[in-house]
């Protein structure tokens, strides 16, 4: 094997156990985005419940 195909290959081993790698910003960009979802869920989950609440109150009465 060549030296430049040694060398090409070592760079290439390198660089795919560095896209393996966690980083600091992959944590902070991971808890910005889920900031806003654990915000907001709450208020998610009481809008599809009172939706789905009143959608079968609403085929109970429409069924009288």
């Amino acid at each position: 094997m060549s030296e430049r195909w040694k060398r090409k290959k070592e760079k290439r081993a390198e660089r795919k156990r560095q896209q393996d790698k966690y980083t600091w910003a992959d944590v902070f960009g991971d808890i910005f985005f889920w900031i806003p979802e654990l915000f907001f869920l709450p208020f998610r989950l009481l809008f599809w419940m009172l939706r789905g609440l009143f959608r079968a109150l609403g085929n109970l009465f429409d069924g009288i």
